[in-house]
């Protein structure tokens, strides 16, 4: 993908957005994104489902110039903000905000009290644990027989049991918090099935941090609640945004990785023949497949000049880490996967203050998960046609809604 001069044409009409993603080619970003890009340069006009207008930014340097620019506002309660339901404005009224959707100063202190959970050296210590949960995982979906769903026996089990130990959150109540995290990360869901799965998620995480703010314990929501500087409802926002992201991204990455491992056969032997490759691998997969795949959003607090084009004081913007990721001038035969790659500086979790707090966990969860799939079941294949497979196109994090797995 290169880089043209933009050339915007105010009387043609704006693509929609989302789009379709290609036939038969799943792990790809859609057409229009790229026919834009090639088109009218790194920022072209795009409508979302209100009609509203809104600059679409394709390119990896615009992307990354935007998610740097405290100009480009985070807080959804902004004039402007681009929305991509009517679910996820929904989410608005009736949340109390958390960092991803706030700036600095409230961004940072919320952060902060955070950060301590998933610094690098930490996240390193938990490598035994995960890759116990890893083995226990893969040894029950063995014992229970081939074929199997790769995605419920193995690539959500795991995370789940991750976030749920960090938080504090009982893992038995997993099918609980799980059918309601995709019930708000569904953007075809109705608003009143939005309305209900966050109403359900925030009582029951007020509770839990209720009782751990009357019987203290040492998780991460038990020792929030605690803090003079916060208060019952911002844990149980905090809370509910860790317990949804902690899981969903992983579990889908890992799904759609291995399944993107097994249409390129001779990258998952590489990795078999060299483990030692597996987390340039995993950098690799996040930059080939980008799970948030419509866009991280903005709106500008001022005009600002980007790639050549005004952009206006209250007009959104929707960042594609998609085809930024796949941008040829940064990422040469970037729509090729290559586990050898170099893939350091993609944008599959973010750029800038909001960069994904979580990543040093989803990096190590999927480092263990997929070299100890490879490792273990060398014969594993698909159980059905890969034409058949479903995909979680209407969702906010992209993946495979089965994976049917034989080894």
């Amino acid at each position: 993908m290169t880089i043209a001069t933009p050339t915007h044409d105010d009387t043609a009409p704006a693509p929609a957005v989302p789009a379709d993603r290609p036939d038969g080619c799943p792990f790809s970003p859609p057409p229009a994104y790229e026919d834009a890009h090639r088109g009218t340069g790194p920022i072209s006009r795009v409508t979302l489902w209100d009609g509203a207008p809104c600059w679409l930014v394709t390119g990896h340097a615009q992307v990354r110039s935007v998610l740097g620019d405290s100009r480009f506002s985070a807080d959804a309660r902004h004039p402007g903000f681009p929305f991509l339901s009517p679910g996820r404005r929904e989410l608005l009224d009736r949340t109390t905000p958390t960092f991803i959707r706030l700036d600095d100063p409230e961004h940072a202190r919320q952060r902060r009290m955070l950060t301590g959970d998933f610094i690098v050296k930490r996240i390193e210590a938990m490598r035994p644990e995960i890759q116990r949960l890893v083995d226990a995982a893969l040894d029950t979906m063995v014992a229970q027989g081939s074929p199997a769903d790769l995605v419920d026996a193995y690539a959500l089990p795991v995370p789940s049991l991750v976030i749920c130990h960090l938080l504090g959150v009982p893992y038995a109540d997993h099918a609980f918090f799980q059918s309601r995290s995709r019930a708000l990360l569904d953007l075809t869901g109705s608003v009143e099935t939005v309305r209900s799965a966050q109403q359900e998620l925030i009582g029951y995480l007020t509770d839990l941090a209720g009782r751990k703010q009357r019987e203290p314990d040492d998780s991460l929501l038990g020792r929030l609640v605690r803090r003079p500087d916060t208060n019952l409802a911002e844990t149980a926002a905090t809370g509910l945004l860790l317990l949804v992201a902690g899981h969903e991204t992983t579990a889908n990455m890992t799904a759609l990785g291995t399944l993107a491992l097994l249409r390129h056969p001779g990258q998952a032997d590489r990795l078999r023949a060299e483990p030692a490759l597996v987390k340039g691998a995993v950098e690799e997969l996040l930059r080939y497949l980008t799970v948030v795949h419509l866009g991280v959003p903005r709106v500008a607090s001022e005009d600002v000049e980007l790639a050549g084009t005004t952009v206006r004081a209250g007009e959104g913007v929707l960042c594609m880490l998609s085809t930024a990721n796949r941008d040829e001038l940064v990422f040469t035969g970037g729509d090729r996967l290559d586990v050898t790659r170099d893939a350091r500086r993609h944008f599959a979790f973010g750029f800038g203050v909001h960069q994904c707090l979580g990543q040093p966990l989803a990096r190590v969860e999927l480092q263990i998960a997929l070299e100890t799939l490879l490792r273990r079941l060398p014969g594993l294949r698909l159980a059905v046609p890969f034409d058949d497979l479903r995909y979680r196109t209407g969702m906010v994090v992209y993946g495979v809604e089965e994976l049917p797995v034989a080894w």
